[in-house]
């Protein structure tokens, strides 16, 4: 009997190496999935599987991320963004770059995806799709990614948008809704290490003023990605769910560049990524 099944990602920043080895596993083990969401970093990597794109976002990661084009103090201060949104997803990713996305690959791939941005207005999740992309135009990509005080928010038709860890960090809930029933979720930091609650608290503040349901949001962040970490493993225990998590991070934070680490990242996520095509043919 089919089972619909999905993948979700919940990004991690430089973190998000690893799932670009359990992605880059999957390509060569041909393993599909329905419906695939992305979150943040998680997002960006998805397109960049869905599209057939072996090794495109092991490139990002070990090269393009080192660049003073990525983030810089210096750019923070010019700009209020720290991270180039636009250096990764029109510079690095439109037509005319060296490897570009390839667009029309991941838009006649029939798996669903959706995207993750946080309604800075609301605070509410907003759920980009395919339609709401074009070539070279990624922008819901960039409102995903956009990490409050990291980042200026992302606007789109004029509301900005921040990271979708924000309102809806690990969206279990929401591939059950669509109807998944067999679930791979994929974490950048270890399955058993809960998200510690107050630690978002000075971002928080930073968008209260303006964005204050963001901010209340962001305040939440920590028991909203523990509570669907939890409903995951619940559903690992049913054999409805596969977690595929790094056992160590070494250190690795957000925005860490660390090469040794971030290759030891990828190695693992390329050894675990051969869980998937088992898991989807149980």
């Amino acid at each position: 009997m089919y089972l619909k099944s999905a993948i979700i990602d919940v990004g991690g920043g430089l973190r998000g190496i690893f799932t670009a080895g359990v992605y880059d596993r999957m390509l060569d083990d041909n393993a599909s999935v329905d419906l695939a969401i992305g979150v943040s970093a998680g997002a960006g990597n998805l397109c960049s599987f869905l599209a057939g794109q072996k090794d495109r976002n092991y490139k990002f990661y070990t090269e393009y991320a080192f660049s003073s084009k990525y983030m810089s103090l210096a750019r923070f201060l010019f700009t209020g963004s720290y991270v180039d949104l636009d250096y990764i997803y029109s510079t690095l990713s439109n037509s005319t770059a060296e490897w570009p996305l390839d667009f029309q690959a991941l838009k006649n791939n029939p798996t669903e995806l959706i995207v993750v941005a946080t309604d800075a207005y609301s605070g509410k999740a907003k759920y980009f799709t395919k339609d709401d992309m074009g070539q070279d135009n990624y922008d819901i990509l960039k409102a995903s990614s956009a990490v409050p005080r990291v980042n200026k928010p992302y606007v789109i038709n004029k509301i900005p948008y921040y990271d979708g860890a924000l309102a809806d960090p690990v969206s279990i809930k929401l591939a059950i809704e669509k109807g998944a029933e067999k679930v791979i979720l994929l974490l950048t930091r270890p399955a058993n290490v809960r998200r510690k609650v107050g630690k978002d608290s000075t971002l928080a503040n930073g968008i209260r003023r303006r964005y204050y349901n963001a901010a209340i949001e962001l305040e939440n962040r920590a028991d909203k990605y523990n509570d669907s970490v939890d409903i995951a493993k619940d559903y690992e225990r049913e054999g409805r769910a596969l977690i595929i998590s790094p056992d160590d991070i070494s250190g690795l934070r957000t925005f860490t560049k660390d090469k040794e680490a971030l290759l030891a990242l990828y190695k693992e996520g390329y050894e675990k990524g051969g869980q998937v095509k088992e898991f989807l043919e149980e």
